[in-house]
């Protein structure tokens, strides 16, 4: 290693968040693009049309609420095998009970119900042990589910991993790789992450994920920023070390400033505040139009495409108003990128190799299996 590699690791080692600067640029393209999202997006139509699908099986997570039940309905109603992956199985059954009623040609649609608690390493690995024994291809893989705590104190899960980081980041990404058997099968197929612009204001130590230590002190916005980052950062390294001829694509969207029920947690006070910014809000319908985007597209593979090819160290990032953007700066970092990749596997319980055990046709365990060989 030459003296200004070297240097510029030593720094790269220093660096415990964002610098001021780069904080400022965050926040300001966060209320720039919040403000400005309607006029950006003023040439969508609302529902986005959406081709159809042909009995095209996509699993979308958190599938009851917001943004994601508009994802589902959406799919749904194009012709798509739609699994709902929930926690609540039973709200999911209502809501189904309810199209039918409501909507005349919703009777004939094709939808099934399966458990999934993000919140449960144990649930994802059982969810993907579940749906691969059926031998069924899978086309698109919609990582919807997430939570922002706001105001709220630090919570750890179960499996003793902070609640953002593991809901936002750890349960997806376990859930993309233990599903890429049926991805392959489906291919050209699609793993979908539903982000946010609060990224960019977002700073992952891959030694300190978790906030456990006293200098990164924990807050419900930086946990959710650092997890969405963190999400890109892997998303980016999924798309890279995923052969070219495998046919699976991996894409981040931002969804915009969506109208949703997080502030129930917020003082009195600050949900007013969040209450008159509803001008410049999207409805879910409007959020689910990325998402949706980015599932259906048939161009936006050629994109993919093209960042694989030109070895670009992000994945493909779908922006608000249905148009590739890019994500932070932060994310083009590749040293950091790699770090997150190989924390990201250790916590979950997957080897290293994990993802070139999968298309070479092996067999991979999980720490978190509960009925593998002893």
């Amino acid at each position: 290693m030459d003296s200004s590699s070297a240097a510029f690791t030593l720094m790269r080692k220093e660096k415990t968040g964002l610098g001021w600067i780069e904080w400022i640029q965050g926040w300001y393209r966060l209320t720039y693009e919040t403000l400005f999202q309607k006029i950006n997006a003023r040439n969508l139509q609302d529902p986005l049309p959406l081709p159809p699908l042909n009995g095209q099986t996509c699993i979308v997570t958190g599938a009851t609420s917001g943004i994601g039940l508009e994802i589902a309905r959406q799919l749904a109603n194009s012709g798509a095998h739609l699994v709902m992956a929930v926690r609540n199985t039973n709200l999911a059954y209502q809501i189904i009970q309810k199209w039918q009623r409501n909507e005349p040609d919703s009777r004939s649609l094709s939808i099934d119900v399966l458990e999934l608690d993000l919140l449960s390493l144990e649930s994802v690995v059982k969810f993907a042990q579940e749906w691969n024994s059926k031998s069924k291809p899978l086309h698109g893989l919609i990582n919807n589910a997430g939570i922002y705590s706001i105001g709220q104190p630090q919570k750890f899960s179960k499996d003793g991993y902070e609640t953002h980081l593991q809901v936002n980041h750890l349960g997806p990404a376990l859930l993309s790789i233990l599903l890429l058997p049926s991805l392959k099968r489906g291919a050209p197929s699609r793993i979908i992450n539903v982000n946010s612009l609060l990224h960019t204001v977002g700073f992952v130590d891959s030694q300190d994920m978790n906030f456990i230590t006293k200098k990164n002190k924990f807050t419900s916005r930086k946990a959710y920023s650092n997890s969405k980052l963190a999400q890109i950062m892997f998303s980016s390294m999924l798309q890279k070390y995923i052969p070219t001829d495998a046919g699976i694509y991996t894409l981040c969207v931002e969804p915009g400033a969506v109208r949703t029920n997080v502030t129930r947690d917020l003082p009195w006070i600050l949900n007013i505040l969040y209450q008159k910014m509803f001008f410049f809000m999207f409805d879910a319908q409007q959020g689910s139009r990325s998402a949706l985007f980015a599932a259906t597209d048939v161009d936006i593979l050629k994109y993919c495409d093209k960042l694989k090819a030109e070895e670009r160290p992000v994945c493909a990032f779908i922006g608000c108003h249905c148009k590739p953007t890019n994500p932070s700066k932060e994310a083009y970092n590749v040293g950091s990128c790699q770090q997150v990749w190989e924390k990201t596997l250790q916590m979950v319980g997957l080897s290293i190799d994990a993802v070139d055990m999968i298309f070479q046709g092996k067999e991979i365990h999980c720490r978190y299996e509960t009925n593998k060989d002893q």
